[in-house]
């Protein structure tokens, strides 16, 4: 985790990536293993605990964001004082249930850039091999404002 706090500004406790299996050329693999004591559960739902879908999305987009700082930085673009910036969010749809102690695994591949504007898929599977999330997005990557 050391490594991911410092490629992208997440923090915990809203880092919803444990740790990148493969980083390539037209993406990035990542994982997440949900802990029974996130703190999400307690209200989402209680008795019959979910990872709430728009944090599942969360996960893609943090584990993009380490894709798109990686490949801008070999690249050799500065990427100091950047944020990684959410602009849209296209055809997501939630399939399968992710619940307290399961892991999944997040596949995100890059598709093309217009201007600051990277775009983006992502699958999201559990570790039984059956999509919870699929979603297509587009991140800008901004500098900070001296």
């Amino acid at each position: 985790m050391n490594d991911l706090v410092k490629t992208i500004p997440h923090r915990p406790p809203f880092l919803f990536v444990d740790e990148v299996d493969e980083l390539r050329e037209d993406g990035i693999t990542a994982r997440r293993t949900l802990r029974a004591d996130e703190f999400y559960f307690e209200g989402h739902y209680p008795g019959n605990p979910l990872m709430p879908g728009v944090l599942l999305c969360e996960s893609a987009f943090q584990t993009a964001a380490i894709y798109l700082v990686k490949r801008m930085e070999g690249a050799g673009v500065d990427m100091a004082n950047r944020t990684p910036i959410l602009s849209r969010i296209m055809e997501a749809k939630f399939k399968n249930m992710v619940r307290p102690g399961e892991a999944f695994i997040i596949d995100v591949s890059y598709t093309k850039t217009m201007a600051d504007f990277h775009f983006l898929k992502a699958v999201i599977k559990r570790e039984d091999g059956k999509t919870a999330v699929t979603l297509e997005f587009v991140l800008a990557m901004i500098k900070a404002e001296a």
